[in-house]
Order: C-alpha cells, then structure tokens, then sequence
C-alpha cells in the first residue's frame, strides 16, 4: 500500500512540486519497513505524526508482548526465563511493553467459582495479580484509557474513558 502511495505521490510530485516533501517522506517510511524496522520505532514531528497516522500502518500502532512462560518462571516475573530477556530487549528497541503470563494458571483460575478463591489461588502462588490484569492494565495505559465509576440508588458502573476526559462527559 506504502509503495503504491510512493508511485501516486512521484506522478502528482512532476505536476505539483509541493508534494516533493511529501515524497521524501514516505520514501524515508518505505526505506524504514524495508529494513524490517517498525514505524512505530521512527521519531516524528506532531504533524508528521498526523500525516503517519492517517496512512493507519499497522507497523505504526503501539504494541504490547504478552510471554506466555510456566509456573516456575513466574515467580520472579521471568527474570530468569532467557527468551521473556530476549523479548524485553527487542521490546525495549521499539519503546513497548512486556507482560508475564502463564496460561497453565490463568485457565486454573478461570475454573474457579468466587473472587475469594482466585485471590487465595494467587496469594499461595506469591502473585498480587493474575497475567490477564496485569495484560488489562497494560492495555489501558497504552490506549490512554481510564475507568470512570458511577453510582446511582440502583446499580454501579464502570465507564471506559479516554484519560484526562472531564467528570460531566465521562458521567454523560
């Protein structure tokens, strides 16, 4: 899609050298994706961060590495796995973020009946938090997403908002 953007830009680029710049700039992209590098991984100026963001590359968008890794491994929040390093290390080129999971215990949790007996599951395996709330918190804060609690006499609810949105329109 990149190179067929590039092709129309050099044609309209002959006609109207405005767009020469334009040109430039998504050469320096296809150069990037070419040399198997993220975009994500590319430093822009607001408006050419605009303008990236309006190609919507999937390259572009913010990632987040989820290791599945087993029990043992979980204790010291694969500290000691060698591959959970290798990943946090490629994570860390690209400014993303890893999260620890072993799924082995996230299926036993999702097994168990009450909210009681899954705290008591991840207290007796030395875990404050399951893999998948550590995986939702990430996920929030990558999004820039909070949730906004409300209470009336009937029910209480939790509201998905952007961060920074005011109380009147998170309530609305």
């Amino acid at each position: 899609i990149l190179e067929r953007r590039v092709q129309k830009t050099q044609k309209a680029s002959k006609a109207d050298k405005s767009l020469a710049s334009e040109l430039e700039f998504l050469k320096s992209i296809l150069a990037t994706l070419e040399d198997n590098k993220c975009v994500r991984t590319m430093d822009f100026s607001e408006d050419e961060q605009t303008f990236v963001n309006s190609l919507n590359l999937l390259t572009s968008k913010p990632v987040i590495y989820a290791t599945n890794v087993s029990e043992d491994d979980l204790a010291d929040d694969g500290e000691s796995n060698e591959f959970v390093k290798v990943v946090r290390d490629f994570g860390a080129t690209e400014d993303a973020e890893v999260v620890v999971v072993c799924a082995q215990i996230e299926a036993e949790i999702s097994e168990l009946d009450s909210d009681e007996e899954k705290i008591e599951f991840l207290e007796t395996l030395g875990l404050e938090q399951s893999g998948l709330d550590k995986l939702i918190k990430s996920s929030y804060a990558l999004l820039g997403l909070i949730s906004y609690l409300t209470a009336g006499p009937q029910e209480v609810r939790a509201w998905t908002v952007k961060v920074g949105t005011k109380a009147p329109q998170a309530g609305g």
